[in-house]
């Protein structure tokens, strides 16, 4: 058995009880003012200096007796605007805020590793950096890391996630997926804004419609992803809104188009751009009317790297022992994760919680949303694990 196993074990209640403490009182992306309090009440105790960054994140660093390279690990605070339905005797206190991704575990997972790792400062060799980061859910906290200088000098980055299953694998406490290459897609909305001229409902002659275009528009848009795109890369385009006029009667002078995207080749993401840019002017152009394309970018795609996973993957034996790692499909749920991968390398582990004993088999995001709290203790530890190894590699 893993000693550093043992070691999170030995502090599996203070783990667990700081998870349900943040469950209890959830907030929302960027307002994790008390989260935030209570992270630092706890680095406090610990003796480890932070600094905080953004609205409600905290940077802390621990370093070793021995100088070296430097890697950082990152656990996400933030809950969702959801009603909780668990029935844990823990639920949260705040209406319609819930902890429904797991975001609570992952803080508390990273500061048990924070507190195991505070005793070991002989047997770190360099720096160690936590990043208790806000608003995963919208893709903005990571940013907020990286603008405050978390990421300088940092030599790798690791992450993880709760998961209970995924396509046709189930993800039982202590198993864990850790695989290189793409393991979640990129997300971009991207916002079309047909413009005509109004008129009256009896003379369309005299007027510039916006809607049919706009109709054609959605129709046209799977062609993109069918006729531009290599079959052998995954690409998504939904449009979850589409908007125009006012009145039966009334030619409607504007109609818009709002499509979710997902990719995880970034090329593929760029010829999709291109293509919507382009499909969208030949149909204003065709009915004489304007269009104006914008593309927001959420999230990027997430790429482990094989030398950083494959450092990981070894440490994760050391805590779940062999046989324990399944590969899951690649997953085209978002992360901001990525972004601190454009400053360092990194990987991303999703870690099982499947008990059907403990009624715990609801994906995140779901309103019966609950994890089996003995996935903490695997979580904790393969922090600790990876940071050393990685440390100790020449």
């Amino acid at each position: 058995m893993s000693s550093i196993l043992d070691k999170a074990k030995a502090i599996e209640g203070y783990i667990i009880d700081f998870r349900r403490d943040l469950h209890e009182h959830p907030e929302l992306s960027g307002q994790e003012i008390r989260t935030q309090g209570r992270i630092m009440e706890e680095l406090d105790k610990l003796g480890i200096p932070y600094e905080k960054a953004g609205n409600a994140s905290v940077i802390a660093t621990l370093k070793g007796e021995k100088s070296g390279k430097t890697v950082a690990l990152r656990g996400d605070t933030d809950a969702l605007p959801m009603q909780e339905q668990s029935g844990v005797e823990y639920a949260s206190k705040n209406p319609g805020v819930f902890h429904g991704c797991g975001h609570d575990a992952h803080a508390a997972m990273l500061l048990g590793a924070a507190k195991v790792l505070s005793d070991m400062k002989a047997d770190i060799a360099g720096e160690v950096r936590f990043f208790f980061q806000e608003g995963e859910e919208t893709f903005s906290g990571a940013k907020k890391i990286v603008e405050a200088g978390g990421m300088d000098g940092v030599d790798a980055v690791f992450g993880m996630h709760g998961m209970p299953f995924f396509g046709n694998e189930i993800l039982e406490t202590g198993e864990y997926d850790m695989t290189p290459g793409y393991r979640m897609a990129g997300c971009d909305t991207i916002y079309v804004k047909f413009e005509g001229v109004s008129g009256h409902g009896s003379a369309p002659n005299l007027a510039k419609d916006t809607v049919h275009p706009a109709c054609l528009f959605v129709t046209d848009l799977q062609g993109i992803a069918t006729k531009n795109v290599d079959p052998q890369q995954p690409i998504v385009l939904s449009v979850g809104r589409i908007a125009g006029g006012t009145k039966a009667n009334i030619i409607s002078k504007y109609s818009e188009v709002d499509i979710s995207m997902r990719y995880f080749d970034q090329k593929v993401r760029e010829t999709v751009h291109e293509a919507i840019k382009r499909h969208a002017k030949a149909i204003a152009d065709a009915y004489e009317i304007k269009v104006d394309v914008v593309i927001e970018e959420s999230a990027l795609s997430l790429y482990n790297d094989e030398e950083i996973t494959s450092i990981a993957q070894n440490s994760a034996i050391k805590i779940f022992g062999e046989g324990k790692r399944k590969t899951l499909p690649r997953f085209m749920g978002s992360e901001d994760m990525p972004y601190y991968f454009q400053h360092a390398k990194g990987a991303y582990a999703f870690l099982g919680y499947y008990n059907k004993e403990k009624d715990s088999v609801y994906f995140p995001h779901h309103e019966k949303y609950k994890i089996d709290e003995d996935m903490l203790k695997f979580g904790t530890a393969l922090h600790v694990q990876f940071a050393l190894d990685f440390l100790a590699e020449k």
